[in-house]
């Protein structure tokens, strides 16, 4: 860990509120609606996640598997998961992170299904 701090961040982090929206309005990736997690890590070794999704009136998808190298920070967008499933686009969803060391966990969603765009953003919820 730099700077022999204390650890930041927890193992376990939960979001409730996960939907991508279908539509997009302007140029793409740039406007391209999405949920993203940005996750840091600022331990001396990479850290190991799985991240479980799951459903109103189906079964989970899991683990995607995420590796956070070393003193980093990873975006990683909903959209773009595709191992073992990809993610329906408008279908609300929650997801359950574990990982194998503490990390902090930001949830934003940016919705250009209008001709306004929106973003929003909120720690996830610690579940440690």
């Amino acid at each position: 860990m730099t700077n022999n701090m204390d650890p930041i961040g927890k193992r376990l982090w939960a979001i409730a509120g996960g939907n991508i929206p279908l539509e997009t309005n302007g140029i793409e990736p740039a406007f391209t609606s999405r949920d993203t997690i940005s996750i840091l890590n600022v331990n001396d070794r990479d850290a190991r996640l799985k991240l479980s999704v799951y459903f109103e009136n189906e079964e989970p998808i899991e683990p995607y598997h995420i590796v956070v190298k070393a003193e980093r920070v990873c975006r990683i967008w909903f959209n773009d998961l595709i191992d073992p499933l990809p993610l329906n686009l408008n279908k609300p969803f929650s997801c359950v992170i574990r990982s194998d060391i503490p990390v902090v966990v930001q949830f934003s969603r940016m919705d250009t299904s209008s001709a306004s765009t929106a973003i929003t953003g909120t720690i996830a919820f610690d579940a440690d």
